[in-house]
């Protein structure tokens, strides 16, 4: 399928609902209840047409207190625009292990992965929250959300897995020279860990701020060379986010969370975090994978100015 979302600043995101906003709205609203599954509600003043799913099917607890789809349980994707300059923004409420599939097919389908975090604490079961975003053609946006939802109603209810690998830094087997080899860098080896580190800069009040202050993207890695693990966190300029994330999900490597580690820096740092099991190889050459698309291998020297 073509990819139908074009990646937008959030300037020109801002500036087109604006515009939506001044106008009748030209959404053909019956097609997108039919494409999406779902029967939306058209906003007069702002001219959003907003789809909503309540997840009824989650009975979450959190410390004694019942939490329901008013509450904040509630999965919406809203429309504005018309035609191919229609815009579409949501928040998809996830179990866990809903949350790298229902990803993939966002991503597959051309929408785009915005953030990733919880809303909660102490609820049983965990709950995820997933924000999508996209600009294109109305019929090509709405049967991607549709997608979305449907991947969502049919993965609901289903359960962790269970823990099978005795993966444990204490009994560490991997060659810290062929994981060198593979991610074109120098990791550092000790205490069972073969951590690997890419530092970047940005600017916050007019101070550069760099690697020892967090901004940098960094992969873990223990186990044998048959049952790894790894683990770690990119960091990335924003126009980075979406081909880092389609490629690691494309590898099978599980996001973590979407986020922002700090505020006003200039330019903008996303991060991403991130896990997966299987051959230490596979691990490595994935993660690689996301430092190519990213720009981050040897990556030293400070971002431009």
């Amino acid at each position: 399928m073509r990819q139908v979302v074009a990646a937008t600043s959030t300037l020109a995101l801002l500036v087109t609902i604006g515009s939506a906003a001044a106008a009748p709205s030209n959404l053909d609203t019956a097609r997108i209840d039919e494409l999406t599954g779902l029967k939306g509600k058209l906003d007069e003043k702002e001219q959003v047409y907003k789809v909503s799913a309540p997840r009824s099917d989650l009975k979450v607890i959190s410390r004694t207190v019942r939490i329901t789809p008013p509450m904040g349980l509630t999965s919406w994707a809203a429309f504005a625009g018309a035609r191919s300059q229609t815009i579409v923004m949501g928040d998809m409420v996830l179990e866990e292990d809903q949350v790298n599939p229902v990803m993939s097919v966002a991503l597959d389908n051309g929408l785009e992965v915005t953030a990733l975090h919880n809303h909660f604490l102490w609820e049983s079961p965990i709950v995820m929250f997933m924000h999508i975003g996209g600009m294109g053609d109305e019929v090509q946006l709405a049967i991607a959300v549709g997608k979305v939802f449907a991947k969502i109603k049919e993965t609901s209810g289903t359960e962790s897995r269970a823990q099978t690998a005795n993966i444990d830094p204490e009994h560490t087997t991997l060659d810290p020279k062929k994981l060198d080899a593979i991610l074109g860098a120098q990791g550092d080896f000790k205490d069972g860990v073969y951590k690997a580190t890419f530092g970047r800069t940005t600017k916050m009040h007019g101070q550069v701020v760099g690697n020892q202050m967090g901004v940098n993207t960094w992969t873990a890695l223990i186990g044998s060379d048959d049952k790894a693990f790894v683990d770690g966190d990119f960091a990335m300029l924003e126009p980075e986010l979406q081909p880092v994330l389609k490629k690691l999900r494309g590898a099978n490597i599980n996001v973590v969370a979407i986020h922002q580690h700090m505020s006003g820096e200039e330019p903008r740092i996303m991060f991403f975090h991130y896990w997966a099991r299987g051959t230490a190889k596979e691990l490595a050459q994935a993660i690689k994978g996301g430092f190519l698309v990213g720009g981050l291998v040897g990556v030293s020297s400070p971002l431009p100015d």
